[in-house]
């Protein structure tokens, strides 16, 4: 299966304990999953990773913003989109999502977005929950 994970489910993943964070750790652990990024997908991560809430989170866990992209970095593989359609009006930067799912050949995004999940499906791409994603195991 290959998959595409969303910031915000990254974020989630990397930084609790939760669905999230379930689902990436049994995604690492399972030789017919792989996780794909892109460039912008990491550079929209290394930023959220300074905003108030993360910092704040890194502080409790003891970690910095720089060691949890690079574990992320280390777990992933990572695609260079040619291109990034327009798909998702409401929200540009969802685009960057589709395109690294597009370039990845993804079976499944994993979104808590609400833009990308109203979607569902993107050619032959679904878009789901980390929680749907547990589910597939």
């Amino acid at each position: 299966m290959r998959v595409v994970l969303d910031t915000n489910v990254v974020l989630s993943a990397l930084l609790w304990r939760g669905t999230p964070y379930r689902f990436l750790t049994a995604a690492r652990q399972h030789e017919d999953w792989r996780i794909f990024t892109s460039p912008a997908l990491l550079d929209e991560l290394a930023d959220v990773l300074t905003r108030p809430v993360p910092v704040k989170r890194l502080a409790l866990i003891e970690r910095t913003a720089r060691q949890v992209l690079a574990d992320y970095i280390e777990a992933v593989e990572l695609v260079a989109p040619d291109q990034v359609p327009r798909v998702v009006i409401a929200d540009p930067d969802d685009d960057h999502v589709i395109a690294a799912a597009v370039a990845a050949q993804a079976d499944i995004i994993v979104s808590g977005d609400r833009h990308l999940r109203e979607l569902g499906r993107y050619q032959n791409i679904r878009i789901i929950n980390a929680a749907e994603a547990i589910n597939i195991f």
